[in-house]
């Protein structure tokens, strides 16, 4: 151990004995040892505030350590002294500056910045490459190209196949059907098919298995009478979505005799593979934009696709539409909260249940976010709308495409001002407070465990993982 390492080593055990002398002579030599972390992440002022040391704590105050650090799990100082319940050091540290409003509840939300997680449908397997999608003449070559993928959904299910060959048949590897242009030119040809540009591949170092199935040639050969648009040589493989009326798996049968459409979006869509989840997010959500968008939202009349799909215009001349830019014109994406909302003794949560869940079950309250609503009003208003329970500080964690049709999950955090609920049964049968052993029991799946989370697929069982993990340095 170098001669450094030492002498942090005893700072560090001075300042969770409360040594004050010993703090303080090692100080005076190094003034850098006073924010400096230990092999667990743990500050001097972390560990004063551990033990209840208050004198140790004043001294490394006086000269300014930064109160604001924090340890591998993302407590600072004062989540650590409340939590083993020193009022005297939280009253303390409450009393240092701090720009927040509410800094007495702050100590409850997570306070290290969170890496952007990789959360199910929110893999971007694909480059959307927007700027192709006003080139018409790339578009139809790229269409008429034997190595472009093409995907098919049917009522906003996709066309999936079951591999035979997996080990548990009573959970089976479901895949996306990757057709080519030879099985799909006639359902291009009908004007009834919707044709969505969802972007091409994003160069990768290692090819997965999945992938050179995509790329090897077609097995069907056709003889082709030379085409009137030469395929582009970019190298580029594209891949579009089509949406179709008339159900052809018969047909499709010829081409895999185990390929079906996944009826239901729920639970089906969650038994797909990270990368064929965050395509059919993209997909199926422009795809129920268009189902609902087949007539003009201004006049009623008639409406085209035009943009790779990514635009409807409407026919009817002299539709105000037609003049300047209107949101109408393109795909929707409807805001949504999605809340963990912690007890003011912070070692709990709410948790609410609707009719559809499943027995036993409990999730995050969520709600739409209303026209002219901040994120933050929209969670306070949601959890007094649906619980009867008051929020203060909302804390954002990260965010999940939900493709059911076209939702994006916005996940907060945030803490309650009250603790009575009174749920509105019109919007969920029952909400409760757990605590965090209990939530912990049900993301193990312990047997002592009182309810069921929801999936790993769903950004609220990220929230709970999140909570628990939070404290787990304490």
């Amino acid at each position: 151990m170098s001669a450094r390492d030492e002498m942090l080593r005893r700072f560090l055990d001075a300042a969770s004995r409360g040594d004050v002398e010993t703090v303080s002579v090692l100080m005076s030599q190094s003034g850098a040892l006073m924010n400096q972390r230990g092999e667990q992440g743990w500050t001097a002022l972390m560990l004063a505030a551990r033990n209840g040391h208050i004198d140790v704590a004043k001294l490394l105050l006086s000269h300014r350590c930064d109160t604001s650090c924090t340890n591998r799990s993302g407590q600072t100082a004062a989540d650590v002294a409340h939590f083993w319940g020193h009022r005297h050091i939280s009253r303390l540290l409450a009393s240092v500056p701090n720009p927040d409003p509410n800094p007495d509840l702050r100590h409850l939300l997570p306070s290290r910045a969170v890496e952007e997680l990789d959360t199910y449908f929110n893999r971007e397997l694909l480059d959307r490459k927007s700027d192709k999608r006003s080139d018409s003449e790339w578009l139809t070559a790229k269409q008429a190209s034997p190595e472009t993928v093409f995907l098919l959904f049917h009522e906003l299910n996709p066309l999936v196949t079951s591999g035979a060959e997996d080990a548990d048949p009573a959970q089976p590897k479901t895949r996306l059907c990757r057709l080519r242009a030879p099985a799909v030119q006639e359902l291009l040809k009908n004007k009834h098919t919707v044709v969505v540009f969802l972007g091409v591949e994003k160069p990768i170092k290692q090819e997965k298995p999945e992938i050179r199935e995509i790329q090897e040639k077609p097995k069907i050969q056709e003889k082709r009478e030379k085409p009137e648009i030469q395929e582009p040589s970019d190298g580029l493989l594209a891949w579009f979505a089509l949406d179709i009326e008339d159900d052809p798996t018969e047909l499709l049968k010829a081409e895999n005799p185990r390929c079906f459409f996944l009826p239901g979006a729920m639970p089906g869509l969650l038994r797909l593979s990270d990368d064929d989840a965050g395509v059919v997010a993209q997909a199926r959500s422009v795809l129920a934009w268009h189902s609902r968008y087949r007539f003009c939202p201004t006049c009623g009349g008639n409406t085209k696709a035009e943009e790779g799909g990514y635009k409807r215009t409407c026919l009817r001349a002299g539709c105000r539409s037609l003049q300047g830019i209107h949101n109408t014109c393109y795909p929707r994406v409807d805001p949504v909260v999605i809340m963990l909302v912690l007890h003011p003794d912070g070692n709990q949560c709410l948790l609410g249940r609707k009719k559809i869940f499943p027995p036993g079950m409990f999730s995050c309250l969520a709600g739409f976010v209303e026209p002219g609503e901040a994120l933050e009003a929209a969670v306070r208003r949601e959890v007094l709308e649906e619980s009867g329970v008051q929020v203060g500080l909302v804390h954002y964690l990260s965010n999940q495409v939900w493709p059911m049709p076209s939702c994006l999950m916005i996940g907060c955090f945030c803490v309650a001002l009250t603790t009575d609920i009174t749920a509105d049964e019109s919007e969920i049968e029952e909400a409760r407070w757990f605590t965090r052993q209990q939530v912990i029991d049900a993301l193990v799946k312990d047997k002592r465990a009182v309810f069921s989370t929801p999936p790993k697929q769903a950004i609220a069982h990220h929230l709970l993982k999140h909570w628990t993990g939070f404290s787990a340095n304490l």
